[in-house]
């Protein structure tokens, strides 16, 4: 999919087609998920810094992300891929390889075309999104056209000519080659794929190790190998939160890890997995980052289990110099649990003493009479991420634009309409309230929510 959460953005919201639309973090140290192709003309990019691409594009629109929304779409897209063929193997969200033979849905160069041009136009029909396609032999060489074919085109890479199309190309376009590998290559003279395949295996293994140099080396002949994989096995589940302000606070940490605990084994649940390995990632104010693992006797979806051993595992990490990331994972995935009945216990019993503890509360006592009332504390305000869905109770669906001190803008509009009106109200207005995403499609024009 091209820009693809930009360019969700940009469909739902027809005041923004056509314009800048960064999404992502928006806070002080928030990153770019997605920049649409309009704010990539500013040099803005996917893992910038936003306060960078505040500064390159100050006039974009900046927007947080709707996860519920891109995974509606997903899944209508993954199922058109798997009308081709049942070898599919998801990357993300917005990305996949499909094995077309296995499928017998093509069998030469212009059947491939054929099909790859009839799923761009499903995509573009179920969706009202573009997505570019790659054809060739192998997954690398699929990855690398459909790269070339950005944004919404297609790109056949012909038996035969693979050599010559990778030779030019820089060395950072081989799967496994990220920054310290191309900076490793470059500082050995070494840029281009033709370069690596001159280089020879032999300097390759001595430059990088047996298992990467061979791997690497055979990539720039164009051998690839790997199959499509339909299954994939998530290998764990975890969840992680960057914070504006460092975190100082010994008593916020121990309650942000568990409610990150609490996060993790609900989305563990959701997949129907569970695991036995907890890890705890702390990030610290100078950068330095720390994990530490719990195994368990077995594999628990309980949260208490998960949250008591993240717990544990932060007695063991200094956090006084202040806290900038926090995060928790569960690993060693299986699809059954083992009831830790230690831990069922111990729930157990720390409901029975929260219960006596609010019928102690709740049970006035002699003094009871002398104690002067304390004032409720006021109601926390509430949350307009800028971007999401709303509705008013007049003046319909709308999403928000922005807001702070006390205030809420909103442009009314959907994604069949035509750009809509903006409207300013307090954050406490009874009649708006956040909604659901609105599909992107009309139903009868082939959408549906997936």
């Amino acid at each position: 999919m091209d820009a693809f959460y930009a360019s969700a953005e940009q469909a739902a919201k027809p005041s923004l087609r056509g314009k800048a639309v960064v999404v992502g973090g928006l806070g002080p140290r928030g990153v770019v998920a997605t920049a649409s192709y309009e704010a990539r003309r500013f040099g803005v990019h996917s893992a910038m810094p936003t306060a960078q691409a505040r500064r390159l594009a100050p006039h974009a629109a900046y927007l947080t992300p709707r996860f519920t929304l891109y995974r509606d779409v997903s899944n209508q897209v993954m199922g058109l891929l798997r009308a081709l063929s049942p070898l599919v193997e998801p990357l993300s969200l917005d990305e996949a390889f499909v094995d077309l033979e296995a499928g017998g849905a093509a069998f030469d160069s212009a059947s491939a075309r054929e099909v790859g041009e009839r799923l761009r136009a499903d995509i573009s029909r179920v969706t009202g999104l573009s997505g570019s396609v790659g054809l060739a032999v192998s997954k690398m060489l699929a990855k690398i056209g459909s790269e070339r074919a950005k944004p919404d085109g297609l790109v056949l890479i012909e038996p035969g000519t693979e050599r010559e199309l990778l030779a030019p190309l820089p060395v950072r376009v081989l799967p496994g080659v990220g920054p310290a590998t191309g900076d490793h290559l470059r500082r050995a003279g070494i840029t281009t794929v033709d370069e690596i395949a001159e280089a020879g295996q032999d300097e390759l293994v001595r430059l990088l190790g047996r298992a990467h140099g061979t791997g690497l080396y055979a990539m720039a002949l164009a051998l690839d190998e790997r199959p499509v994989v339909s299954e994939r096995e998530g290998k764990s589940v975890s969840v992680e939160d960057t914070y504006d302000l460092d975190i100082h606070d010994r008593v916020r940490v121990r309650g942000e890890v568990a409610r990150l605990a609490e996060r993790c084994t609900r989305r563990l649940r959701e997949a129907g997995r569970s695991g036995r390995t907890v890890v705890l990632k702390v990030r610290r104010y100078d950068f330095s980052t720390l994990t530490r693992s719990e195994t368990l006797r077995g594999p628990t979806d309980d949260p208490a289990v998960v949250r008591e051993a993240a717990a544990r595992l932060l007695e063991g990490v200094d956090t006084t110099g202040g806290v900038r990331l926090l995060g928790v994972g569960v690993s060693g995935l299986a699809d059954y649990t083992q009831e830790d009945l230690f831990a069922q216990a111990a729930g157990e019993r720390a409901a029975a003493e929260a219960a006596a503890e609010a019928d102690e509360q709740a049970t006035p006592g002699p003094a009871a009479e002398a104690v002067e009332p304390v004032a409720p504390a006021a109601p926390e305000e509430r949350r307009w991420p800028a971007g999401h869905d709303v509705v008013h109770a007049v003046h319909g669906p709308g999403w928000v634009q922005g807001s702070g001190v006390g205030r809420v803008t909103v442009r009314f509009e959907t994604p069949t309409s035509a750009p809509g009106r903006v409207r300013t109200f307090r954050t406490d207005d009874p009649e708006l309230s956040l909604s659901a995403p609105l599909p992107l499609v009309e139903e009868d024009g082939g959408a549906g929510r997936g």
